[in-house]
């Protein structure tokens, strides 16, 4: 840590007990747009160690905070995630599906104090409005899952939809009165968890004209407080003076969007930490994603803390990230105090050179976070009542992270240290952190090939291995003819959507490299339609079509083999080439029987496209515009099914 030569330039910071400062609130993670997916599929040992990366204290990130969506079936950037209730009858019995619960249960079985919050993404179709008494009850039906299934108590809920803003007059008239009328009294609300453009922190200009509605909401969360994929440098979208005076918590309730892979992310986090609170008085920074549980591929595929997106193989991936948050989530704890006369810009060129220092008001003990961007010095007196006593070092570069870099015994409560740049440190009077280790998980390895499922080996109302609903919700079921366990589509509405892609529900699993292969699977078409597909490789981030291949069974017998074809549009006056999906050959199954079971196969080799039913070859098509990607299901808001899913090389 000590330089031999002398430090460019020298920061003086006072630590006194007097200072005034905000109360820490946490530095957390969200759970949400199925970005954890493939993180359930892992061996328990392994899911294990990576939840204690997570949430273990003073061990890895030591995550304070955890908000989790609230799935609604629909598309939520790169899945889509179940809900409790998918029909107004399941009010009186929400069920828990899929991996939310589980994951707040294991991240409290870590940690106690973890902090747990939830927030809409997309609601199911018999929910009236997103902002209506029907949606409060489905609030209220989630936290009725957590209680009865995990004995979980929720902490917080987001009060509106995300990115999608909220009503003051649904939390006051029926949110809240709901909540408090079903036992959540105790249960606090935030929001609006809406966008952080130009115009955030707008909600405090009706706060200020709805004093019910002020009281009610105890905390303001905006998403990307520092733009989004943050500019450490800029300034927009900081709340004004007006805002911070009001007291009320602030929080950057959704923030980063970034791979934690690098360590230009990484310290960038480090440097948002900071930046927020002494810009902003922020006391709360939730980032998104928890982890990369994301296929490669899918939309937002390599973002979070850590990957741990390859289930089969085992391997998963702690990132540098990790460190960076430790170092303040392993030092201070909600509840602590912020010195504000000792969180400051140490350069006032950057957003990139900063520390904040907090306290905890029952001991005394402190703890100095800074960033550097180049090398400097800092002179720290310890004032008041705080804990004057030996202060150990932790630091991190490009290099190593979180790395114990020995003590320093203060003179008089007084000490001086020389930095290096591009750094993060933390000085502290606490004890106890570690750079926490497990054994090295099992090397990367691709999608096994050949692949079959029959889905025998699940009871009915789970999710199979591997496959990601990216819209709808599909989940193993009994055959109706009694012969086993099959996979079923049970969403029976489209729901209300936060993106703006719209189509059929569908599900992947696979390999984005996969190119040559037969898929098949027995299709059994209730109502509407149903069929596999190949070569997909994903939807764009927030919208556009597919451009994949697919083989399609209409409930009346009607195939249709459907590929990316090229065709040119008008688009503001001028012609634009564009690939859209469109039906490459068509036709009808003499004799054909609804409602009954069906063999579908379709074959991708090369340029060269086929599709059989019932094991005859019905089209040969030449396409060659999609040369890779993984496989689908895909089916109409029908209970239709399917069963011996295999892929062929």
């Amino acid at each position: 840590m000590l330089l031999t030569q002398p430090a460019l330039a020298q920061t003086k910071i006072v630590l006194d007990d007097t200072d005034s400062g905000r109360v820490f609130e946490g530095i957390g993670a969200v759970s949400a747009g199925a970005s954890t997916r493939n993180l359930t599929d892992y061996p328990a040992k392994l899911k294990s160690e990576i939840m204690d990366y997570m949430f273990k204290p003073k061990f890895g990130a030591n995550l304070q905070h955890l908000k989790v969506e609230i799935g609604g079936g629909e598309n939520s950037g790169c899945g889509s995630e179940p809900t409790h209730v998918l029909t107004r009858d399941e009010l009186a019995n929400p069920v828990p599906r899929r991996y939310e619960f589980w994951l707040m249960a294991e991240a409290r079985k870590r940690n106690p104090k973890v902090i747990l919050d939830c927030l809409p993404w997309s609601f199911p179709g018999w929910v009236s409005g997103a902002l209506s008494q029907d949606s409060a009850d489905w609030f209220v039906a989630f936290l009725d899952v957590a209680k009865k299934h995990y004995g979980l108590k929720m902490d917080w809920i987001a009060a509106g939809w995300n990115e999608k803003g909220t009503d003051l007059n649904w939390i006051v008239k029926q949110l809240r009165p709901t909540l408090d009328a079903r036992g959540y009294a105790d249960v606090k609300l935030q929001g609006p968890d809406d966008w952080g453009n130009d115009n955030s922190w707008r909600i405090f200009d009706a706060l200020e004209k709805n004093p019910e509605a002020d009281k009610i909401l105890q905390a303001v969360g905006y998403h990307y407080a520092n733009d989004y994929q943050p500019q450490i440098e800029s300034e927009r979208t900081c709340p004004s003076e007006k805002v911070i005076a009001t007291g009320k918590p602030l929080w950057d309730s959704e923030e980063f969007t970034a791979s934690g892979k690098t360590w230009e992310k990484s310290i960038l986090l480090a440097q948002i930490f900071n930046k927020n609170y002494i810009r902003s008085r922020i006391t709360k920074t939730e980032i998104w994603s928890l982890l990369d549980g994301i296929y490669p591929g899918v939309a937002w595929a390599g973002t979070g803390y850590m990957q741990a997106s390859t289930p089969w193989s085992g391997h998963y991936e702690v990132w540098p990230v990790v460190w960076t948050t430790a170092h303040t989530t392993q030092f201070v704890e909600p509840g602590w105090v912020y010195m504000d006369k000792a969180c400051v810009k140490m350069d006032p060129a950057t957003w990139k050179a900063t520390c904040v220092a907090m306290r905890d008001p029952k001991t005394g003990d402190w703890s100095l976070i800074v960033c550097t961007d180049k090398p400097t010095s800092i002179q720290v007196q310890v004032a008041g009542k705080l804990a004057r006593k030996k202060v150990f070092v932790w630091k991190s570069n490009a290099t190593n992270q979180f790395v114990s870099a020995g003590a320093i015994s203060p003179t008089g409560g007084s000490f001086t240290a020389s930095l290096e740049g591009d750094s993060v440190y933390t000085f502290t009077t606490t004890t106890g952190q570690q750079k926490g280790t497990h054994p090295a998980s099992p090397p990367a390895a691709a999608f096994p090939l050949p692949y079959k499922d029959d889905f025998e080996s699940y009871a009915a109302g789970l999710t199979p291995k591997y496959t990601s609903d990216q819209k709808g919700s599909f989940e193993t079921a009994k055959r109706t003819d009694g012969k086993g366990i099959c996979l079923q589509q049970i969403v029976p509405k489209e729901g209300i959507t936060w993106t703006v892609r719209g189509g059929d529900p569908f599900t992947v699993l696979g390999d984005q490299t996969w190119t040559n292969y037969t898929v098949q699977a027995d299709v059994m078409v209730a109502a509407g339609n149903a069929g596999i597909g190949g070569r997909y490789n994903g939807w764009s981030s927030y919208g556009g079509a597919r451009t994949d291949y697919s083989l399609i069974l209409q409930q009346d017998g009607t195939w249709s083999l459907m590929g990316p074809k090229v065709v040119t549009k008008m688009v503001n006056g001028k012609e634009n080439k564009m690939t859209e999906l469109t039906p490459l050959a068509t036709g009808r199954i003499d004799g054909f029987a609804a409602g009954t079971w069906h063999n579908l196969a379709l074959g991708l080799k090369g340029n060269e496209i086929t599709a059989s039913v019932d094991g005859r070859k019905v089209a040969c098509v030449q396409n060659d515009i999609r040369k890779n990607g993984m496989i689908y299901l895909i089916s109409t808001y029908n209970p239709n099914c399917f069963d011996n899913v295999s892929v062929t090389p």
